[in-house]
């Protein structure tokens, strides 16, 4: 059955993420998304905004496992996802504990969105040359699946390296939270195929990926796409292109509520609530 789920700008001046995460539950929503980002320097040379501007959301972001964390102390059902947790900005053993942590004391409702990154103040502030991202991320991924995986376990890669040790708590999903790549680009579909459990793309932005091209990387490399879960970001508040979207081939829709305050964001999970029951209507 398709999932239909909404993401929020969580923000020191947005509805606060248990609030939310507990309206979308009541409304026999599927599930939330928090984006990320640590910081934003002040100066960028990275062009994602057409106009240059970056929007006061981003530049105020609350970090996202702690307000997953609140979301999950007031829910019960719904999946509780990054979208996207900017994975080049983590040390992979801090994170996979901290994911392991939230998926453990959820029940199992972990789902991380991850991407490279587009800021490359962002990403070098940490340590992260741009044009190295991707490797980077890929190792980290494989890193952290072994820490989930094994009871004793060590990794030797080029950006990842540690001895044998224990980490623990283990997820309570088997093999751990599925890994969705968010990005648009037709270069991501290949690294989808390799190693990733799902795609997240923005609905309506450029970059030249589409569903047939990833079955196309799934068949060069030997990967089963039905294995593959399809989510799309953003999805449109119409009914009519959404039904399209599913025929399509997406598993999940996620909509998009305003980064504000609870008397703007309720009234828009209300009117995606009506498309949701109209949708699941047939």
């Amino acid at each position: 059955m398709p999932r239909y789920a909404v993401c929020l700008f969580t923000t020191d001046r947005s509805i606060p993420p248990a609030e939310f995460a507990a309206a979308v539950e009541a409304r026999e929503l599927d599930g939330v998304y928090f984006p990320e980002h640590t910081h934003l320097p002040l100066s960028s040379r990275s062009p994602f905004f057409a106009d240059g501007q970056v929007p006061a959301s981003y530049r105020r972001t609350c970090d996202p496992f702690v307000a997953l964390a609140m979301a999950a102390t007031v829910t019960q059902r719904i999946r509780l996802g990054t979208g996207i947790c900017l994975l080049t900005q983590h040390d992979p053993i801090v994170l996979a504990k901290t994911v392991a942590t939230l998926d453990h004391l959820s029940g199992g409702r972990v789902t991380l969105g991850i991407g490279a990154g587009w800021n490359a103040e962002e990403l070098e502030n940490h340590g992260t040359p741009f044009g190295q991202r991707w490797p980077i991320l890929r190792e980290r991924v494989m890193a952290m699946r072994e820490i989930w995986q094994r009871e004793v376990v060590e990794f030797h890669g080029q950006f990842v390296d540690f001895g044998p040790m224990y980490s623990y708590p283990k997820p309570v999903q088997a093999g751990g939270p599925p890994f969705w790549i968010g990005s648009n680009s037709r270069f991501a579909l290949d690294r989808i195929a390799e190693y990733a459990d799902g795609w997240m793309p923005i609905h309506g932005r450029p970059g030249g990926a589409t569903i047939d091209a990833l079955r196309a990387a799934c068949a060069e490399r030997g990967r089963r796409f039905d294995d593959l879960t399809l989510a799309l970001y953003y999805a449109p508040l119409d009914e009519r292109e959404c039904r399209q979207l599913l025929a399509d081939g997406y598993h999940e829709l996620i909509f998009s509520v305003p980064s504000a305050d609870a008397q703007t964001v309720l009234p828009r999970l209300d009117e995606i609530a009506d498309l949701v029951r109209r949708l699941r209507a047939g």
